[in-house]
């Protein structure tokens, strides 16, 4: 079995262990997850199958989703409520101060990674000497903050629906966010809305997916749709699954740089191309079959 599941992963479940559910009902050796999303959250998490698990790492860059809801007054050591209470207030935050804060928080914005992450620091996770009660200096990361559209929930939370580029943490952005106001805030759920080009409406939950097996797998090439296609001859299939390279002026003109979706003469996709910089080859990166 070869391609994507996207899982609507419920909470308390851990990454790993959705890796292992999909491994059992789908009876698949070889499973991976696409990308850690904390046992607490729910939502968007792409797992492999089979022979997908050679594409993860050339799984395009994309920006992420997020539905959060969060109440100030608290704050905890990681930033959301499983963690230990560092403190609490009686804070009265209107929805209006809210809002008026939130532009500060759009667009290109400078974050620090909570300790209670799997950065590495000196080839030591930070997670790991968080729980150690150790802290230590993290350097501030530059993110995208696409959109942050608050909600007011009523009974003092609030909610935060938020597009962001890569290695946004929303926990640490609910806790600048209490900051700002001057009264700290806690992360109280997390559901990712969208990851990898998938969003809620592709994915499944486990007992769908129980009551789907074997079905319910996106084909291999299914996240790649972003990368232009490329369909080979017959001779062409036999030389890129070998290894060869393949003369761009050969595949109808010239390519231009990029990665490319690979499709035999029979129109099955083979695996993943590269014409790289000032290059004329069209180089195998990744083979299916």
């Amino acid at each position: 079995m070869n391609g994507f599941v996207i899982l609507d992963k419920s909470e308390g479940m851990t990454s790993f262990r959705a890796s292992s559910f999909l491994r059992r009902i789908y009876g698949e050796k070889k499973t991976g997850h696409t990308g850690t999303l904390d046992p607490m959250a729910t939502g968007v998490l792409p797992v492999a199958l089979g022979r997908a698990t050679r594409f993860i790492d050339f799984l395009p860059v994309t920006d992420k989703g997020y539905d959060a809801r969060f109440r100030f007054g608290i704050t905890t050591d990681t930033l959301d409520i499983t963690g230990n209470v560092l403190s609490e207030t009686d804070a009265h935050v209107t929805f209006d101060e809210l809002t008026a804060v939130l532009p500060r928080f759009r667009g290109d914005i400078m974050q620090t990674p909570p300790m209670f992450s799997a950065i590495s620091v000196d080839g030591k996770r930070l997670y790991e000497l968080a729980r150690k009660g150790v802290e230590v200096e993290r350097e501030k990361r530059a993110v995208t903050v696409h959109e942050l559209e608050a909600e007011d929930c009523g009974n003092g939370e609030f909610r935060l629906r938020v597009m962001c580029s890569k290695g946004t943490y929303v926990r640490s952005l609910i806790d600048d966010i209490g900051r700002e106001l001057g009264v700290g805030a806690c992360m109280t759920a997390l559901r990712r809305t969208y990851a990898n080009g998938f969003s809620l409406a592709d994915a499944h939950t486990e007992e769908a997916l129980k009551e789907l097996a074997p079905g319910g797998v996106l084909p291999v090439d299914a996240p790649f749709v972003c990368f232009p296609a490329v369909s080979l001859s017959r001779l062409q299939t036999v030389r890129f699954k070998n290894g060869g390279e393949l003369f761009t002026s050969r595949l109808g003109g010239d390519l231009s740089p990029s990665v490319y979706r690979v499709y035999s003469d029979e129109n099955v996709f083979l695996g993943l191309g590269e014409v790289a910089a000032d290059e004329t080859e069209l180089l195998r990166v990744r083979r299916v079959i």
